[in-house]
């Protein structure tokens, strides 16, 4: 007897910082071209040895992706790097996944800037021979040697030139943001006056 098939889950790594209309459109885009069954937003917890310039507490982060994809069943926030040690390693949290979450298979979304570095990640060769990486374009970004390997795939996407520095300096700024965020994410930020400073 065969169980179910494994479910597929995209793992988007990011400090959604704040989660923004780009995040979201990557993916939807990667659900709707991908053999993914969801996509996992993972907030980066922040680095104690790192200065925190503008980044939110980890709680606040989460409750903004939280909020942004809480509508969408196939699409959640995850945490789980809250809980691991700091820094965060990739091939450490792929590890800890795997063994919490036997009945799921694991790939990575990331954009082509990554990829053109992803030779300097811990464990690089490894990922790339156990995982399927998806990419998408980003601004500026040529291809890179990695593109062509087996086990990445580049995906179109929609380029969205849209950052969390640019979505924060236009709030301290006083300017209008509405449109750059999912609504409640939005509501969320303006009622905690976050950024404003």
């Amino acid at each position: 007897m065969f169980g179910p098939p494994m479910r597929k889950i995209g793992l988007f790594f990011g400090s959604f910082n704040p989660i923004h209309i780009g995040h979201l459109i990557i993916g939807n885009a990667m659900l709707a071209h991908c053999d993914l069954d969801e996509v996992w937003y993972v907030v980066s917890p922040q680095n104690p040895l790192k200065e925190r310039k503008s980044l939110l507490a980890d709680q606040q982060r989460l409750e903004m992706v939280r909020l942004a994809v809480n509508d969408n069943y196939h699409m959640r926030a995850c945490d789980v790097e809250f809980h691991l040690p700091i820094p965060s390693y990739t091939v450490l949290t792929l590890a800890h996944l795997g063994e919490k979450y036997r009945d799921k298979q694991f790939c990575l979304i990331m954009g082509s800037d990554n990829l053109a570095t992803f030779d300097r990640w811990r464990n690089w060769e490894f990922i790339l021979e156990h995982y399927r990486i998806y990419v998408y374009p980003r601004p500026g970004s040529a291809d890179c040697k990695l593109s062509t390997h087996p086990h990445v795939t580049m995906v179109e996407v929609p380029m969205i030139d849209i950052s969390s520095t640019y979505i924060r300096e236009q709030i301290r700024q006083g300017k209008d943001v509405r449109y750059l965020l999912p609504e409640p994410v939005y509501q969320y930020l303006t009622e905690m006056h976050f950024y404003e400073k």
